[in-house]
């Protein structure tokens, strides 16, 4: 009798081993399932930080330089790869443009609640120093004006926005750009987008980054509780060749 009891169990040892196995082996293959959605693909980075190249004159060897890069960030929106697409044709004046990108961030993708990496281009255009004398463009968006005369306006900018633009930047064209954004609760900007551009793309890029970085503000009442919500806003500014600040 016990030498059967022991058989039936000998036997049993291997279905036992077996059923183990095949459960571990199940369990590995569904941690193992992904349901990653491809990277976005996009001709308009919206950066967060945008790059800031650092080059002299000297750099540019008595011209103009011009490039397109190709970027890869990840869903967090750090750069992890990037790619001269176009050349300036100074491989010097293309690493800095590399390495400024590396340093830079972007705004992350949405998908419902999933972020996803973004492939994009970002164009540079590098100008020879500008004379002194040339003038700069200030911030006086079509709000922005009417917020200084004192006027009714849905909403203000707690600062006037920085840009970064001279006169040549407009390529010898009056230039006007119409954008929109949303905010958060706290009035704190989280995406725009370009509705009419320039037709220049480092000009709309200068105005997206220059919004981005901003804050406004909405006097609360009765009826704007809804500000509690993301909104959304709309402004427009114009650049005039004969206009500057």
């Amino acid at each position: 009798m016990k030498q059967l009891i022991c058989f039936s169990l000998i036997l049993s040892f291997p279905f036992v081993h077996s059923y183990s196995a095949e459960k571990a082996s199940t369990s590995q293959l569904a941690v193992q399932k992904s349901t990653a959605l491809p990277a976005h693909l996009t001709t308009r980075i919206q950066w967060t930080t945008f790059p800031q190249p650092q080059y002299n004159h000297d750099d540019l060897k008595g011209q103009n330089r011009a490039a397109i890069l190709r970027i890869y960030a990840d869903e967090t929106g750090k750069i992890t790869q990037a790619s001269v697409q176009e050349s300036t044709g100074l491989k010097n004046l293309d690493e800095v443009l590399l390495q400024a990108v590396r340093q830079a961030h972007v705004q992350p993708y949405k998908v419902e609640d999933t972020t996803l990496p973004i492939i994009g281009y970002q164009t540079f255009s590098l100008n020879l120093e500008q004379d002194p004398s040339e003038c700069n463009y200030s911030f006086n968006s079509k709000n922005w004006m009417a917020q200084q005369q004192q006027q009714k306006v849905k909403f203000s900018y707690k600062t006037q926005p920085q840009l970064e633009l001279n006169r040549d930047d407009l390529n010898q064209h009056d230039r006007k750009i119409k954008f929109s954004f949303k905010v958060d609760k706290h009035g704190a900007v989280k995406k725009v987008k370009i509705n009419q551009g320039s037709g220049i793309y480092a000009l709309d890029q200068n105005i997206v980054q220059a919004i981005s970085k901003s804050q406004i503000t909405v006097k609360r009442t009765a009826s704007t509780l809804w500000l509690y919500k993301k909104s959304s806003f709309k402004d427009e500014i114009q650049f005039k060749l004969n206009q500057c600040s």
